[in-house]
């Protein structure tokens, strides 16, 4: 437990282009009700807070935390729009800024829609090229579609206790993303032996072959920190999106590129010539095993 804080990290949410999806998936953190006795939101869409959006726009206060989720759009800078005065009148204040969200990070969907023009605050996909390039020192990108809640929480609770923020080349935390999807995958083993799933949703087999799964080269911990405790995306059968890396979304999510049946793209770090070797190795053998269904519904009744 932690020690009831005299000041409370004054936190400012602010959004830009967004589906409000990170806002929600805070709300599912188990210990929300415990880390806002430690700081507490000037603003924030969905929660109770001491300020209005209007107040915060008269730029008269200051926040220790400025969270941004959402793409970063240049025509917030019109003259009838305020987002991009307070994006930067609280990015001098703060102390820490958080991109929550592939968009507020990199673009993600909102840059795939409007490829010339919408960006994160810091990360145009992997050029840094964003709106607060000048405070690039103090941003911390939290990607995820949308985010998971534990990894905002644990940032912010970091922050709280004073523990250094360790940060990756793309101002990702590493405690949270420098393991890959594919660490603690529960389907590892088939992916070893390169068995395949045929379908969706179903127990058995890797959704790396031929169902587009991107774990073995997505930065994230979705398969240690399970979401809501208790599930991930290739836990429940779909494959993973790498929602977290700067060039989300990809095309074609649900197809493997193949040549001659082997994924065009070898896993992370894994050289190609070796990664081949291997595989057609792999494919000669036969794990009786692992080819039967975990459970078969038909016999075992």
């Amino acid at each position: 437990m932690h020690s009831k804080q005299e000041h409370k990290l004054k936190i400012f949410w602010l959004q830009g282009l967004t589906c409000n999806g990170n806002a929600h998936s805070f709300l599912n953190l188990e210990y929300l009700e415990e880390l806002l006795e430690k700081i507490e939101f000037l603003y924030h869409p969905l929660l109770p807070a001491k300020e209005t959006l209007s107040e915060m726009a008269k730029c008269k206060t200051s926040c220790d935390i400025l969270i941004f989720e959402g793409a970063y759009d240049p025509s917030l800078k019109r003259a009838d729009t305020f987002v991009d005065t307070m994006l930067h009148y609280y990015a001098k204040k703060a102390k820490y800024i958080i991109a929550v969200g592939t968009c507020a990070s990199f673009g993600g969907i909102f840059k795939a829609s409007s490829p010339q023009t919408n960006s994160g605050i810091l990360f145009n996909e992997e050029q840094e090229s964003g709106p607060l390039q000048g405070y690039s020192a103090k941003i911390i990108n939290l990607s995820g579609c949308p985010v998971h809640p534990e990894w905002l929480g644990s940032t912010l609770n970091m922050i709280v206790d004073k523990h250094p923020v360790v940060l990756d080349k793309e101002h990702r935390p590493k405690e949270l993303y420098s393991s890959l999807v594919h660490h603690g995958c529960t389907r590892n083993e088939y992916f070893e032996w390169k068995i395949d799933a045929d379908d969706f949703g179903q127990k058995e087999g890797c959704l790396f072959y031929k169902q587009g799964c991107r774990a073995p080269m997505t930065h994230g911990s979705c398969n240690t920190i399970l979401w809501n405790g208790v599930n991930s995306k290739t836990r429940s059968g779909t494959p993973c999106f790498g929602c977290t890396e700067s060039d989300f979304p990809r095309t074609d999510l649900f197809e493997t590129k193949t040549n001659m049946s082997i994924p065009v793209d070898a896993p992370l770090g894994v050289p190609k010539r070796a990664y081949l070797t291997l595989t057609g190795i792999a494919k000669t053998f036969h794990i009786k095993r692992l080819e039967e269904p975990l459970i078969d519904y038909k016999n075992d009744n």
